[in-house]
């Protein structure tokens, strides 16, 4: 069994779900006792939020790559970054690597795929929806992805980071999103993305108005997958 690396604390909320669920996952391959080999650093999130909000990726990106080449020294043989937004500094932090950085989006995609869903909405926060790394990657797949309208993408990331983040768990909010989804399946979305690790801790995937793809799950299993595999996870190019 190959040690999974996990860079966590955004939230600690959802970091929380990934080592659950990566455990979880191994337990149900090797039966028993069996559990995960995991190192994981879980940085101070409050750090990344206010780098975030300063529109400082660059010094996001390298407080990412000094952890992911920590957990590489520790004897992690592949990292994950448990979070969408960040993976907008994923080339920064593949680059300081040499061991395989398992990509949300990628994985994600590839899910889709076999799915048989090309026309998705994405759940997430301002930054993933609005910024274009998770579209243009997406589109490597030949997945062309819908978000919301305006309104939509100010109240599905006010539901992240001011109560999801905080472990607040609201069933107005989890109506609003269910609202959105509906939006979009009459607008032509075929599938949905939890699309912030967060929002499956809100909104479960197989209750949904349309075929729901849990980005924390797909890239959980991605993980053990390679840990018991030794899979090579190469990103697309």
């Amino acid at each position: 069994m190959k040690t999974i690396g996990l860079i966590g604390g955004m939230s600690f909320e959802s970091s929380a779900v990934y080592y659950r669920q990566v455990n979880e996952a191994v337990r149900a391959r090797l039966g028993g006792l069996a559990s995960a080999e995991v190192l994981m650093h879980s940085v101070n999130f409050e750090e990344i939020v206010a780098l975030q909000k300063m529109g400082r990726w660059d010094l996001a990106a390298k407080r990412l790559a000094d952890v992911a080449r920590g957990l590489e020294q520790a004897g992690a043989a592949c990292v994950l970054i448990c979070t969408n937004t960040m993976h907008m500094v994923a080339d920064e932090v593949e680059a300081a690597l040499s061991v395989p950085l398992i990509d949300i989006i990628d994985e994600t995609a590839r899910a889709l795929k076999a799915g048989g869903a090309k026309r998705p909405l994405l759940l997430a926060t301002r930054y993933t929806m609005e910024q274009p790394f998770y579209a243009e990657r997406m589109k490597r797949h030949g997945i062309e992805i819908m978000v919301p309208d305006e309104a939509g993408r100010a109240a599905t990331h006010g539901i992240i980071f001011d109560e999801l983040c905080a472990g607040r768990i609201l069933d107005p909010s989890r109506d609003r999103l269910i609202e959105i989804i509906k939006t979009a399946k009459a607008d032509g979305a075929d599938s949905v993305i939890l699309g912030c690790t967060e929002i499956c801790l809100i909104l479960d995937p197989v209750k949904l108005p349309l075929s729901g793809y849990d980005s924390t799950t797909i890239h959980a299993e991605a993980a053990v997958e390679f840990a018991l595999t030794e899979r090579n996870a190469v990103r697309a190019a």
